[in-house]
């Protein structure tokens, strides 16, 4: 079942045909823009000449959609994709009906519904359902990569605890508002640019930074909300001209509920901030940026520096990458680059069974690990990639990672604190709080 759905990743997860998932999909929704967008997509997946899938839609259009949902329980899985406000009360309702849910980020975007996501993830559990969050970051092959070697103690040493001026972790990565997706332009509906539905930029697309930080540092813990103390944080807005938001929504004007962010004829949306905190007792420094539109040839982009204590990874996507995503091994020493290439090289050869074709090249006193092309599935593949591994944690739930749920509300509590924070433009420490009984 796909419920709500008003973001593109919605259609995403039907892009390939997914086995041991019936043809027949059904869709509930509010007759309008979103829902005519989604069906949109998922029929170009079935009329397209390579590889055409072959879903079926049922499409469930009525304002109480919720309630006809959970009495009709169409299917025994959900997938929750659209409007961030609210989301968290649709991820409720589903698991209420007894369904496993499969949610896209974020599922909220302001503190004040830090409670109710615990209360939801205690409902899951109470009722043996899977509640996962769709990080498709974690599948991208340099991402992944960095993390395996993060965790080589004769590659990277010990990872540094940093300062607040010098962060040991730092993540930064740029979205873009005029993107194309699935080879056609990703029309945008006019709410996406109200920061109070979507969310601003940590507490949005934010949420693959905080939770790779996480994965990376603690791949194996659960991360208690007492080792997270965000310690400072800003926002700034992306201007967007009227003839840019007519270009990516169809609308002339700025609609009425966009007026209070209208500044000298364009609308500023709070899409950008950057935060520093502390985790676990280690400085990270992310910064969640939106631009218009890419430079030609390339696209949303990340990167990153992770320090420890014999080398630095960083992944790096710029003009000199070419835009793709690289992977490279810095000594922190001259002295320590012998040891750490002939380290870099024996842990590659073993990583050889789940990442065949990596090869070192070094050059200017750093080694790049060259990915090949046929472990780059790209971004829209991985949505495929997270759909299969939640349908075996279905399948069999003892295989989901107990820390799953825990550092899900850690991830949330981070994006929201830090939304918080950047809001005040305060440098006042926030810091999660245990009620004493």
């Amino acid at each position: 079942m796909t419920i709500a759905p008003g973001h593109f990743h919605a259609a995403l997860v039907q892009k390939t045909q997914i086995p041991g998932v019936s043809n027949t999909v059904h869709v509930y929704g509010e007759p309008g823009f979103d829902l005519a967008e989604h069906i949109k997509r998922v029929g170009a997946y079935n009329s397209r000449i390579d590889s055409p899938t072959q879903w079926t839609m049922e499409i469930h259009a009525a304002s109480d959609f919720v309630i006809r949902m959970k009495a009709e329980r169409a299917g025994n899985v959900a997938v929750i994709s659209g409007r961030n406000r609210g989301k968290l009360d649709l991820v409720k309702a589903a698991l209420e009906a007894n369904m496993h849910v499969l949610v896209d980020k974020p599922w909220i975007i302001e503190a004040s519904d830090f409670p109710q996501l615990a209360a939801v993830l205690s409902l899951a559990e109470s009722k043996h359902l899977i509640a996962a969050d769709i990080m498709t970051e974690r599948f991208e092959v340099t991402n992944a990569l960095a993390q395996a070697l993060v965790a080589s103690p004769d590659v990277f040493g010990t990872l540094a605890k940093g300062s607040p001026e010098r962060p040991s972790i730092y993540f930064e990565d740029v979205h873009h508002f005029m993107k194309w997706v699935s080879g056609r332009p990703n029309v945008r509906p006019d709410w996406f640019f109200d920061s109070t539905q979507q969310g601003e930029g940590l507490a949005d697309t934010g949420t693959h930074l905080v939770d790779l930080v996480q994965w990376m540092l603690a791949p194996a813990r659960a991360i208690p909300l007492e080792e997270i103390v965000v310690l400072s944080a800003r926002r700034w807005p992306t201007r967007i001209t009227p003839a840019q938001f007519e270009s990516v929504t169809g609308t002339k004007a700025f609609p009425a509920f966009l007026a209070g962010n209208v500044k000298q004829g364009a609308l500023e949306v709070f899409a950008n901030t950057q935060i520093t905190y502390r985790i676990a007792g280690i400085h990270v420094s992310l910064a969640a940026m939106w631009d218009w539109e890419a430079k030609p040839g390339s696209g949303d982009w990340k990167s990153f520096v992770i320090t420890g204590s014999q080398s630095r990874i960083e992944v790096r996507q710029g003009a000199r990458e070419k835009y793709r995503s690289e992977l490279f091994v810095r000594p922190v020493t001259k002295a320590a680059t012998a040891s750490v290439g002939d380290a870099l090289r024996t842990r590659i050869a073993a990583l050889s069974d789940r990442f065949p074709g990596l090869t070192i090249e070094q050059k200017n006193g750093e080694f790049r690990v060259a990915v090949p092309d046929a472990l780059r599935s790209g971004h829209e593949a991985h949505f495929a990639e997270v759909t299969r591994v939640f349908l075996d944690h279905v399948k069999h739930p003892a295989t989901r990672a107990a820390w799953e749920n825990a550092n899900l509300l850690s991830k949330y509590f981070t994006t929201t604190a830090g939304t918080t924070l950047s809001q005040t433009m305060s440098t006042a420490t926030v810091t999660f709080r245990r009620k004493t009984r």
